[in-house]
């Protein structure tokens, strides 16, 4: 009877996984650090900024889907006491699983809970820091997203997004001369762009 009961589940399994579809979304997003650090009395800090992010989503059933956002590299300047002294281009690879509440009109709310990747590269010092060797480091932490998709009555695939999204990041910065320390930039990034189910 065990065997008969499991066999069922994973044919249902099966059977929701192949039902999926995929959607592909097309945003434009506003990164915004909301964390700083004090280094001898002077703040330092993560500037906003503004980044492309595409992003791709499998609906496993009309509720749960698991979304990657995959961000053009984005610019950030740390700004040392409002100047700025470090330039970062760096990747924010982001994974959520979501749950979207269904109601019988085209506006489904959702939120989301996954992980996050800052990954780093081409750092350099500027204004008063030039000159200097500097590294940041990878970091890994929690992320949380939630928003809305609105899809018109006579859209058949295609609909408009907007989501708001926390990602706890803080990275080790490395500055030839100075005490290594964590930048809290752990950011909002607020979203809106197109999304296309297929």
């Amino acid at each position: 009877m065990l065997k008969q009961i499991t066999l069922v589940a994973l044919m249902g399994l099966s059977a929701s996984a192949m039902a999926g579809q995929w959607q592909v979304k097309l945003g434009g997003s506003v990164v915004a650090p909301t964390g700083d650090y004090n280094l001898g009395g002077a703040t330092v800090e993560a500037d906003h900024e503004y980044a492309f992010t595409p992003s791709v989503e499998y609906f496993f059933n009309d509720n749960i889907s698991t979304e990657l956002l995959l961000a053009a590299p984005i610019n950030h300047d740390v700004q040392l006491a409002g100047t700025d002294v470090v330039r970062i281009k760096h990747l924010p690879p982001t994974l959520t699983a979501k749950y979207h509440f269904k109601n019988n009109t085209g506006f489904r709310p959702y939120i989301g809970v996954g992980g996050t990747a800052f990954v780093a590269w081409d750092e350099e010092t500027k204004g008063a820091l030039t000159g200097l060797d500097v590294k940041v480091k990878e970091d890994f932490g929690f992320a949380g997203q939630i928003g809305f998709n609105f899809q018109p009555a006579d859209a058949k695939n295609w609909g408009v997004f907007f989501d708001a999204r926390y990602a706890q990041i803080s990275p080790e910065v490395q500055i030839e001369g100075l005490e290594s320390f964590d930048l809290d930039i752990d950011p909002m990034v607020y979203t809106i762009g197109y999304s296309y189910k297929f």
